[in-house]
């Protein structure tokens, strides 16, 4: 690291030197009314400068709490770095967290002001007011819907930024004074608190330093050799650690562009309009990616599908020996080329691909032949494993060196044990400095070293690729003695388009059973396309011709699961289709889209039981959350199915009898 690194401990450091050294570069895009706007590093540095003097001028000082609430606009990413260069501390919450949800993490972190979004948002915040005391001040982006609220603790974002320019132009000096600020903050203090997504209980709010937190950003900037010629789409909720480490941090750290999308629904369309040269997405946008393919596919004509199935074998083939540089034969370098020429190239810019160098996945296993799907078609997807606690890398694959079933080994400057009970632990440059008013929770995370306790079983390969297993308290065995791994069945049922959710048990019990939730878009075309009239999800998920599909799809994956010598006893032996979609409103998933399965599990003990007693129904009654808040209740009667199971190795006990 060079002395002028060192120098730089926080982001609003950087700030100040992208607006000298990348001046008249991009920093933000957004896209507004269809049009995409852009605010230059020296240009965005003027809009932190006179957020933070209004915000100052509003009573914020350093250490002050301020919650930021809404989708990815440029306003609230301004809003981290104007509360981080008065040493405030910018506390991110879910823009889809429902009001109760955000008053807990509000009134938790002791919020003095908060910069939210739109309307929704201040809603949430008035209809629990009496339950966040510490909350003095809103400022809001978007004015729409809100003239005729009472103003006395509301504020326009605009608004605050004008008092903060006229403050500027009544004292020129309090700009020098903004920046000396800066320049002396130290690296030690609190940069964000990061509130967890929750798959065990109450959210905790993670403590994370400046210098931490730089650190971290500065050795993966440098893995991927990012650069101010970098473009990412910041798409992922701004609360969640993927969001703030990948576009801010990184961002910060390496002067790219950051681009917003119009809103949440646009992301399809404006991913290929900005084409962004590095890209993230949690599995399952791989696997709604790979859905819509499919289904457009099913809806064009024959000639098209015919070239398209045949070129997708090509790219399993020879896809990633390409992309990873090793020997290829002449004629599958031809095929190749002409694939890429027919299909891969078209399809690359369909999903705005076309210009990607760098792309990873994470937040939760992928299934291998989703990710190899994706690296055959010429895309660098590579895998990172990550915790908020580390600030996200604790591990991640370098270029030619990437495998679909292990996440590579510990990133730069990151050191990873195995403990005895098989767990794995690590310490790392931006490791967390504690859980928020939770002492107790943050000693029982760390050891008596100091690595921090990931809560996840795993090994390292041979080759010093790591590779998770599952959640530690959630990997079990059967009364057999077979491991059963509930997350690595999971996402081998979810590589099928149909299956969007699936829910594995089995520990303690001679057998496996699953809950499983379809994908109403991709079933739904199925229907249309075969005349199948449903008036919900749960008339669709309930059809006789669904489960025939779902049960080729559970087989399937049964064949997959017996040629892997730790699964094959795991097999699936009766599955059902949940009459519900599962929902984070109703606490079955996080805000992340992580199952909450000791939840599912006590909601959902009687359907558990039918898919071990031999019932082949069960009538339920299920309570629901509606977006307003109500509560409602869902009846129906469930089926349950047998799955075709198979011998261990059957593909190699069938390929040896061909022989």
């Amino acid at each position: 690291m060079t002395q002028h690194q060192a120098s730089l401990d926080t982001f609003p450091k950087y700030l100040l030197l992208n607006a000298k050294r990348f001046a008249t570069r991009p920093a933000m895009r957004h896209k507004d009314l269809g049009i995409w706007q852009s605010w230059t590093w020296a240009e965005q540095l003027d809009e932190v400068r006179a957020l933070a003097l209004g915000m100052k001028a509003m009573g914020v000082a350093a250490g002050d709490k301020i919650a930021i609430v809404g989708s990815n606009r440029p306003r609230l990413y301004w809003s981290f770095a104007a509360a981080q260069s008065l040493q405030a501390v910018p506390v991110p919450v879910y823009a889809d967290a429902v009001a109760e949800e955000m008053a807990y993490v509000l009134d938790h972190a002791g919020v003095r002001f908060a910069v939210v979004q739109d309307q929704e948002q201040v809603d949430k915040i008035l209809s629990f007011r009496d339950k966040i005391p510490m909350l003095e001040q809103v400022i809001y982006d978007e004015p729409r819907g809100l003239r005729d609220y009472d103003h006395g603790h509301m504020h326009a974002f605009e608004a605050v930024q004008a008092l903060g320019r006229a403050r500027l132009k009544e004292d020129p000096s309090l700009g020098q004074a903004w920046e000396e600020g800066i320049t002396a903050a130290s690296g030690e203090d609190i940069s964000i608190i990061l509130y967890t997504s929750g798959t065990t209980g109450r959210s905790k709010g993670v403590m994370l330093k400046a210098i931490s937190a730089v650190r971290a950003a500065q050795d993966t900037v440098a893995f991927d050799r990012l650069s101010e010629r970098d473009e990412v789409l910041a798409y992922l909720p701004l609360a969640w650690v993927g969001d703030h480490y990948l576009n801010y941090a990184q961002g910060y750290v390496s002067g790219f562009c950051m681009s917003c999308p119009e809103s949440p629904e646009t992301v399809s369309q404006d991913l290929k309009e900005i084409g962004p040269s590095f890209y993230f997405a949690p599995p399952r946008v791989f696997e709604g990616l790979l859905t819509s393919v499919m289904i457009r596919m099913e809806d064009a004509g024959a000639l098209k599908r015919r070239l398209f199935h045949y070129f997708i074998d090509v790219a399993k083939e020879h896809g990633e020996d390409l992309l990873e540089g090793r020997p290829v034969s002449f004629p599958g370098k031809v095929k190749y080329w002409l694939g890429n020429l027919l299909v891969y190239g078209p399809l690359k810019n369909t999903l705005g691909f076309s210009n990607i160098r760098v792309a990873y996945t994470a937040g939760e296993a992928i299934g291998p032949d989703l990710f190899s799907f994706f690296r055959s078609l010429g895309i660098n997807l590579k895998q990172l494993y990550g915790q908020t606690e580390a600030f996200l890398y604790v591990t991640c694959q370098k270029d030619t060196d990437v495998r679909a079933d292990a996440v590579g080994p510990a990133a730069p400057n990151v050191d990873i044990r195995i403990a005895d009970d098989g767990e794995v632990q690590f310490r790392s440059p931006g490791m967390f400095s504690g859980y928020f008013k939770e002492e107790e929770k943050t000693a029982e995370t760390l050891t008596e070293d100091g690595y921090v306790k990931t809560g996840d079983a795993g090994f390292f390969d041979k080759d010093g690729q790591l590779k998770i297993i599952d959640r530690a308290k959630d990997v079990g065995r059967l009364t057999t003695g077979a491991l059963f791994a509930p997350k690595f069945i999971e996402n081998s049922l979810k590589f099928f388009p149909n299956i969007k959710e699936a829910v594995a048990f089995g520990h303690g019990r001679d057998k496996v059973g699953v809950f499983l939730n379809i994908d109403l878009t991709a079933v739904g075309n199925w229907a249309e396309r075969n005349n199948i009239s449903y008036a919900s999800y749960q008339e669709l998920a309930g059809h006789p011709k669904v489960y025939e599909m779902i049960a080729e799809n559970v087989a399937e994956t049964n064949r997959k699961l017996s040629e892997v010598e730790m699964m094959a006893g795991a097999q699936i032996s009766r599955f059902l289709v949940l009459h519900k979609e599962l929902d984070a409103d109703d606490g079955e998933l996080t805000r992340t889209q992580k199952v909450r399965r000791s939840f599912i599990a006590e909601r959902y003990g009687e359907l558990i039981e039918a898919l071990y007693d031999g019932s082949s129904e069960k009538y339920v009654e299920t309570e629901v959350t509606y977006e307003d808040g109500r509560k409602g209740k869902i009846r129906a009667t469930v089926q349950i199915r047998d799955a075709k199971t198979f011998p261990v190795n059957a593909a190699q006990t069938h390929k040896e009898a061909a022989e």
